[in-house]
């Protein structure tokens, strides 16, 4: 953790510092609030209420804002203002946390691994913008990644500063952090389950199988959600198999009975039942949002959880060529349904590049063309920008001059984001990006690694989840709807579980060292009484 600077002493430093302003401005507040609730409705009270208790706490810890912001994050896209629920609660923990840094008058940025590359391709994507069409929308595009950086250094300085008060491990702080992950999935699962098959309607277009609706949450859109669910999934499925791996020995002709038994006896079957029926919920919601995308990046993030499982590799290797067999053959004799195994098959015409104009549109090919004639238009933008784009984030603003005749209207995106990031910051910022990926990657296989426990299965979740987006990005665009949020959270989390290793290793280290030289010392040096 770096010190940027001390603050001068000022009125407000004054103020906020002294130890009787808190108890004030609460009283102060409850007052406030009390007298509003007793002239409104019960049904406006209530959530008036609420809001005020997050906001209490959130000006007493930081993080509690953040996980209201993973909680509502979601509900942007239903929500209407200059500030969606995700968004208040985020800026309102944020602030809090320059707040508390203020009162102790100095303010610290946590020394992590991804800063640096974060930082630099932010800021090479700000230099993108200085000549783009509409500065609006690429500072918008820049607030979503600068949120991503600013959660990341939240994270990690909050739970740093809760470890060195409490001179304990920081586990605590990173188990609520995946709780509150894990009840936004939930959550926006079990809206898809009802949505999928018990409401009984929806849009038409959402309608398959002729009976049922495709789920889509409160995102209003099938495919971003079917990617939004695949965070909690795959994070979820990482940690179950670190249960697995907490059983027993499972290497070939390793398997001990007694030892199996006694594994069992001491798990903690609660938190495996939680967890289980957690990833089970959501990998039913990635079904139901019947997401070609959303499938595709599952299958992959399943295949690098399978690899990575192991310790070693040739034993993931193994375990990866018998599962696809296993896959292969029940398609082969019917255990998958046709109507899935049609939609994944398909999913290669929407893989091909060339030109669409001239091609007749028909309703079975009318998407694909749509993407098709998006991606053409991203990479006429690069032909002409081949350095630095047209701006980050104008992509919508520049369609105009791009568009095909039979598609006018842009979708906001290339539904690739690797060519509507050509297109928008050229090819420095696309080896930007590509570079800050490559470091995510980097870092979580080290953790992966030097881990052990459910702290490995958190990092295999994240190696995932970081696959499931990379995949996905090939046909779609998931930084909306604050998903950002979500791996802003996500990103600290993976600071955190490699700072917990490298500080574990170190007193591992430290105790051999002690225990080496205190086993030497009666051998290297003479026992009192006698010559030397």
């Amino acid at each position: 953790m770096q010190e940027i600077r001390p603050l001068p002493r000022t009125v407000f430093t004054r103020l906020v510092s002294q130890s009787h302003w808190q108890p004030a401005w609460f009283v102060l507040l409850a007052v406030l609030v009390g007298g509003v609730l007793a002239v409104l409705p019960p049904a406006e009270s209530g959530p008036l209420l609420l809001r005020t208790a997050v906001l209490i706490l959130t000006l007493i810890e930081p993080l509690a804002g953040l996980f209201a912001a993973l909680l509502t994050g979601p509900l942007g896209a239903t929500e209407s203002g200059l500030l969606d629920s995700g968004q208040f609660y985020l800026l309102f923990s944020l602030l809090a946390w320059l707040a508390h840094g203020l009162r102790q008058r100095r303010l610290f940025v946590p020394r992590t691994f991804l800063a640096v590359p974060l930082a630099l391709f932010v800021g090479i994507a700000a230099v993108t913008v200085v000549d783009a069409p509409s500065y609006n929308f690429g500072l918008k595009e820049l607030l979503k990644w600068g949120e991503m950086l600013a959660i990341m250094l939240l994270v990690v300085d909050r739970v740093v500063i809760w470890q060195e008060h409490r001179r304990a491990g920081g586990t605590k702080p990173i188990i609520w952090l995946l709780a509150a992950l894990f009840a936004a999935g939930l959550s926006q699962a079990v809206l898809g389950i009802y949505q999928f098959g018990l409401r009984g309607d929806g849009p038409e277009h959402f309608l398959v199988l002729d009976q049922f609706y495709r789920a889509y949450g409160t995102f209003n859109q099938p495919n971003p959600y079917g990617g939004f669910m695949n965070l909690t999934a795959v994070l979820g499925l990482g940690i179950f198999l670190s249960f697995m791996r907490e059983i027993g020995d499972w290497r070939l002709g390793r398997i001990n009975l007694q030892s199996l038994i006694s594994n069992l006896r001491s798990l903690n079957w609660l938190l495996v039942f939680g967890v289980g029926l957690v990833t089970a919920v959501a990998l039913m919601a990635v079904i139901f949002s019947w997401s070609r995308g959303a499938w595709l990046s599952l299958a992959a993030a399943a295949a690098v959880l399978v690899l990575f499982w192991p310790r070693k590799l040739w034993q993931g290797a193994l375990l990866l060529v018998v599962g696809a067999g296993l896959l292969l053959g029940g398609s082969q004799v019917g255990l998958v349904p046709a109507s899935v195994t049609e939609r994944i098959t398909s999913f290669g015409e929407d893989m091909r590049f060339g030109d669409v104009r001239g091609e007749d549109i028909t309703d079975e090919n009318y998407a694909v063309l749509e993407r098709l004639a998006h991606w053409q238009a991203a990479l006429g933008m690069a032909t002409d920008q081949p350095w630095l784009g047209m701006g980050f984030g104008n992509y919508e603003p520049a369609y105009a001059d791009y568009a095909l005749i039979n598609w006018p209207y842009p979708l906001g995106h290339a539904h690739n984001y690797y060519l509507n990031l050509l297109a928008e910051t050229g090819i420095v910022g696309l080896v930007a990006y590509l570079g800050l990926w490559t470091a995510v990657f980097w870092q979580t296989i080290r953790v992966i690694r030097h881990s052990e426990g459910w702290q490995r299965g958190v990092a295999l979740g994240l190696l995932g989840v970081w696959t499931a987006l990379t995949v996905h990005h090939l046909v779609d665009k998931l930084y909306v709807n604050n998903i950002y949020i979500q791996l802003g959270a996500l990103f600290g989390l993976l600071q955190l579980l490699d700072e917990t290793n490298l500080n574990r290793n170190g007193r591992e280290e430290r105790g051999q060292e002690r225990q080496e030289f205190e086993g030497k010392t009666p051998r290297s040096l003479p026992l009192r009484g006698e010559k030397i």
